[in-house]
């Protein structure tokens, strides 16, 4: 066949049929005597493959993959899908973002510009992540840190509410701020994470995840905190990450402690309100989790 007539039965044009030679797509059988090319039957079948990989809207170097090695296709495709996915993602997020700014005042809108302005599109965790790896304690064992931030960093929704847009701008905002660069460890992280030849952190972190676990039950069962057994791991996950015993003496000195550490409300109030269901209470955070030791803790002091 001629170019012409190769373009003519596969519906597509000549300029197409030369594109896909000239990038060896789709080999010729030979040369007229006038210099002219030529193609056999296969081409009609292998330009028609090309349009339908083309149609899936899989780049050509892609397609040239696919077409010298048949068994490629299917990473081909799933790549493509995970491609497929980035890109709705980002519009969803884009469409919501849209809608949070049609009803609100001027001033909120710049506001609100402002805070969307500031997430990468589609939204990512890695400020969120990054913000708890600085929050950690040092030394803590990798497997506990994957834990931590697997219950501790929530996922920007795939299809969010422009109120959930706006929430995750704003954790994002949350973590992104610098922190005062005059205050010291004493200001900015909790006692039991600053340095000390003796702390094991992974004893510490072990024991408030289980406590954690034990306290959400009663959160969902919107019981008042009290002395039981997730207080009682709670305290000894702190006592024995200093090689201490639970003693009165020593949840007297942890209520105190803990009192004044620095808290981090806000990310959890934001994560709740990010995570919460349509319809029914929110998931515990451990956040939540921990308030409600704290305070079952500080019941028990007072008595």
């Amino acid at each position: 066949m001629s170019i012409g007539e190769l373009a003519e039965q596969a519906g597509v044009t000549v300029k197409t049929v030369r594109f896909y030679s000239d990038r060896g797509l789709l080999p010729e059988t030979g040369r007229s005597a006038g210099g002219h090319r030529r193609y056999g039957a296969e081409a009609l079948d292998r330009l028609r493959l090309i349009r339908s990989l083309r149609a899936l809207d899989l780049p050509v170097p892609e397609v040239g993959r696919v077409l010298d090695r048949e068994d490629v296709l299917e990473g081909v495709i799933a790549g493509q899908l995970r491609s497929l996915g980035t890109q709705l993602n980002a519009l969803r997020w884009r469409e919501a973002a849209l809608r949070l700014l049609t009803d609100c005042t001027a001033e909120e809108r710049a506001d609100r510009l402002r805070l969307i302005g500031a997430v990468p599109t589609p939204p990512d965790t890695t400020a969120l992540a990054r913000f708890w790896r600085q929050w950690l304690p040092a030394r803590l064992p990798a497997r506990l840190v994957s834990v931590i931030l697997e219950q501790a960093v929530p996922q920007p929704p795939a299809d969010p509410t422009p109120a959930q847009v706006l929430t995750f701008a704003r954790l994002h905002a949350l973590v992104s701020g610098a922190c005062d660069p005059h205050l010291g460890p004493e200001h900015t992280q909790p006692a039991s994470h600053r340095p000390d030849r003796d702390f094991r952190p992974d004893v510490l972190y072990d024991g408030l995840l289980e406590s954690y676990a034990l306290a959400s039950a009663d959160l969902r069962a919107q019981r008042s905190p009290y002395d039981g057994e997730a207080l009682d791991c709670f305290v000894s996950a702190y006592a024995g990450s200093r090689g201490l015993r639970d003693t009165p003496d020593l949840r007297r000195r942890l209520g105190s402690q803990l009192a004044a550490d620095p808290r981090i409300d806000r990310y959890w109030q934001l994560t709740a309100e990010l995570t919460a269901p349509p319809s029914g209470p929110p998931a515990p955070t451990a956040g939540a989790a921990h308030d409600w030791l704290c305070a079952a803790l500080d019941a028990q002091l007072a008595r």
